[in-house]
This record gives C-alpha cells, sequence and structure tokens, in this order.
C-alpha cells in the first residue's frame, strides 16, 4: 500500500498565513482502478491565487495547487509508467488520478531545463504573461510598459516578452536584489518602491510621456498611482492583487473614476484558464523556445523539502521570493 502525506487546512487563514493554519496528514491510498495512475510528486508550486482561493476550502480540506508528478503506477495506456505530468493534486506527495485533468510535459522537453519550469515560466505563471500581454493589453512594438511585481514568476516574464516585441519595460519590486536582477535581464528601468520618496515621481521620471500597457499584479494603493500614468486609450491588465490579500481592514479606494473615464482606459480583470487546447499548446511551446534560446531569462525560488510548503507559501506572500517558488518534494 502507498501511503501519501498532505498539507490540510486546519483553520482558515486570518490576515497573513501562519505555520498553524496547516496541519500534515497522512493517508493509505486504495488500489488502483482501471483507467487510474498512480502520481508520485517531483515538484510543487505555491502561488498568490491560493492566498484567495482557501476561502473555497472547509477546514480539514487539502490545500489546492499543481504539481510536476510521475506515474510511477499506471492502468491507463494514455500515461504509462514513467510519464511526466502537471497534476492538479494540490500539496500531496502521491495521488490516483483518472487522467482526465493531467497534462504531458512537451514532447520536445530539453533534459538541459529542470522540469520544474512547467510550474513556472513554461506553465501558468509565463502563460498568464503571454495571454495577459498580447490577448489582454494587445502590446504592440515601440509600445512602453509597466509590470508590478516584476521580479516575481508572472511579472518576470511580462517584462522580457514585452522586451523581445520591441517595447520599453519599466519594472517595479521590492529589494535591491530584485531590481539588480531586473536590469541585469533587459528592463529599461527598474524600481524599488519601497525606497522611492515618491512612486508616483519616480513612475513619471521612467515614462515621461505615460504609459500603453500597465500589466498589475498587486492591485491596491500602487495601482491607484500607476493608473494615473496611463497615456490615453491606455490598457490595464489586471493579473493579481497581492498587496490586499493578507488585508483584515477594509480595501483601498479603488482608482479615480475621472482619469478612467477622460483617459477612455480599458481595465480587464482575467484568468490564465480561459485560454486552452490549440491556444494554449502554441504558448507553451512558444515560451519553451525563448527559454531554450536564452531570449526568456528564469530564476526559481526553491525550498527543499515537502515539509516546508507552509513555510514557502506564507514566505512567497511576504515578498521573499525571486522568481519562481518552487517546492522540491
Amino acid at each position: 500500500m502507498v501511503h501519501a502525506k498532505s498539507w490540510t487546512l486546519k483553520k482558515h487563514f486570518v490576515g497573513l498565513p501562519t505555520n498553524s493554519d496547516f496541519e500534515l496528514k497522512k493517508v493509505e491510498l486504495p488500489p488502483l482502478k482501471d483507467g487510474e495512475v498512480l502520481l508520485e510528486a517531483l515538484y510543487f508550486t505555491v502561488d498568490p491565487y491560493m492566498r484567495v482561493m482557501e476561502k473555497s476550502l472547509k477546514e480539514g480540506d487539502m490545500m489546492m495547487g499543481e504539481q510536476v508528478a510521475r506515474v510511477v503506477e499506471s492502468k491507463n495506456s494514455a500515461f504509462p509508467t514513467g510519464t511526466i505530468v502537471v497534476a492538479p493534486s494540490g500539496w500531496t506527495t502521491h495521488s490516483i488520478s483518472d487522467g482526465e485533468k493531467l497534462e504531458k510535459v512537451l514532447a520536445e522537453w530539453p533534459d538541459t531545463l529542470p522540469l520544474s519550469l512547467a510550474l513556472g515560466t513554461v506553465g501558468m505563471p509565463g502563460l498568464t504573461a503571454y495571454f495577459g500581454l498580447f490577448d489582454i493589453c494587445g502590446v504592440k512594438g515601440g509600445e512602453t510598459v509597466l509590470v508590478s511585481a516584476a521580479a516575481g514568476a508572472v511579472g518576470s516574464v511580462v517584462g522580457q516578452i514585452a522586451k523581445l516585441k520591441g517595447c520599453k519595460v519599466v519594472g517595479t519590486a521590492g529589494s535591491d536584489e530584485k531590481v539588480a536582477w531586473l536590469k541585469k535581464h533587459g528592463f529599461d528601468v527598474a524600481i524599488n518602491y519601497k525606497t522611492v520618496k515618491s512612486l508616483e515621481e519616480a513612475l513619471k521620471v521612467a515614462a515621461p510621456e505615460g504609459y500603453d500597457c500597465y500589466f498589475d499584479n498587486v492591485g491596491g494603493e500602487f495601482s491607484n498611482v500607476a493608473i494615473t500614468q496611463m497615456k490615453k486609450f491606455g490598457r490595464i491588465a489586471i493579473c493579481g492583487a497581492i498587496s490586499v490579500y493578507n488585508r483584515t481592514g477594509p480595501l483601498p479606494p479603488g482608482p479615480s473614476p475621472e482619469v478612467i473615464i477622460f483617459k477612455e482606459l480599458h481595465l480587464q480583470g482575467f484568468m490564465v484558464y480561459r485560454w486552452q487546447r490549440e491556444v494554449r499548446q502554441k504558448a507553451l511551446r512558444d515560451l519553451l523556445k525563448w527559454v531554450s534560446e536564452g531570449k526568456i531569462q528564469y530564476h526559481e525560488h526553491i525550498t527543499e523539502g515537502f515539509e516546508h510548503m507552509p513555510a514557502a507559501f506564507i514566505g512567497l506572500l511576504k515578498g521573499e521570493n525571486l522568481g519562481k517558488a518552487i517546492v522540491k518534494a
């Protein structure tokens, strides 16, 4: 019999999650039925959306999330033993799947790239950057793009794709280390929003004529300031609002209606799961090609050990990660 270790929600979060909000449980998995596979996790992702989606769980439920896993036993001919997949199995070391929601890693995946990238630059965060920039912002060469949380899993890809397409890119981050990484990897201007005297002035200096596209990962007061810097007919892709996810009091007021109206701005929230099948596969292949060719650089913030899943998640929400936060099983 196979025993799985799983992290469950012990109690709902109040403000920033704590280690005591989670409980590690051990369960015995049943034998496989026809059509099923047994998965063993290799890498786990922790992402900001989990802070929001936790509200949909009941206390005692397993934490949600994707993992890169290996098929270690199979009764499904589509997924023979040894197949590497991305699976929505949650925070668990082993799981059983009927194969319906499994996605094989691209067949052309090179041995030189870590499989963990299927949870990052060549996975959900990379796809979020890709579709948010192209389909929501409709970015074109020669435009000026502003990216918040630009050293994170999504923002770092947004900025580099925009540079590939001939844009001027301004990124903001919360530490000098992150700012240095952005400058090293092609951002035209990188701003530490925590140390500037005036965010409004820093954004104006970076792009005096304003911004065509703002890729918003943080929300809150930051975005209220950023939106005032948009050009006429500017486009804003609202991807996340990590600055307010742990807030326990009232949310800050939204952006100025006058700015949105008189500049005729287009604001659109989006979730990446809208894009499926052929367009998703094309995007994954584009991302893999750019990474393989060195046109997109990546950085992974790897935590070793499944037992450290809560700590990795809490660290992510504190902004401790540079690039994609990954837990190695």
